[in-house]
């Protein structure tokens, strides 16, 4: 069994980020007097940085274990991954620079109606990749161009067969 989490400082930018959100909405409001239409605006902001907030708290707070061929999250929103029953596997990279650098990476899985989203900076990243990988490939699965380029990148090699990418698929990332 191996036990993963998002580690705090990890953590703490996405905390900022909603915080630098909502403290000056919260300042507006308490010094200004603000209108219907200000009011309206200004509420659904606070509203898109309070949901990320609870978001990032929500991913925070939970913990995953992979046990047995089975990724279980827990905390309030708990779900479960079963790796012999892995319908899809999708790993993709978002860059925060347009050279490609400083981004992140996000592991979708699906297993029924089930599905889970990961992203790298959950510790044990590569190794939930590389057991989920090796799941969709005992299963067949196949994956797209994206997401085997993405798995090469963390030196994750998989069969010759490429897991049934199709041609049309192609190759580009």
């Amino acid at each position: 069994m191996t036990r993963h989490a998002y580690p705090t400082p990890a953590m703490l930018g996405d905390y900022a980020r909603a915080a630098a959100g909502l403290l000056p909405i919260f300042a507006i409001v308490a010094i200004a007097p603000v209108g219907a239409v200000e009011a309206t605006v200004l509420s659904g902001f606070a509203a898109l940085f309070a949901v990320f907030g609870i978001r990032t708290a929500l991913r925070h707070g939970s913990r995953l274990e992979l046990m047995d061929g089975v990724l279980r999250a827990s905390g309030l929103v708990r779900t479960s991954i079963s790796l012999r029953e892995l319908d899809r596997l999708k790993l993709a990279y978002y860059s925060t620079r347009r050279d490609g650098r400083d981004g992140w990476m996000q592991l979708e899985l699906r297993s029924g109606s089930s599905t889970l989203r990961l992203d790298s900076r959950v510790e044990g990243f590569s190794q939930l990749v590389e057991a989920s990988a090796r799941a969709a490939e005992a299963r067949g699965l196949s994956l797209n161009a994206t997401t085997l380029a993405n798995l090469r990148a963390l030196r994750i090699e998989l069969g010759s067969r490429e897991l049934g990418l199709s041609e049309a698929a192609g190759g580009a990332r």
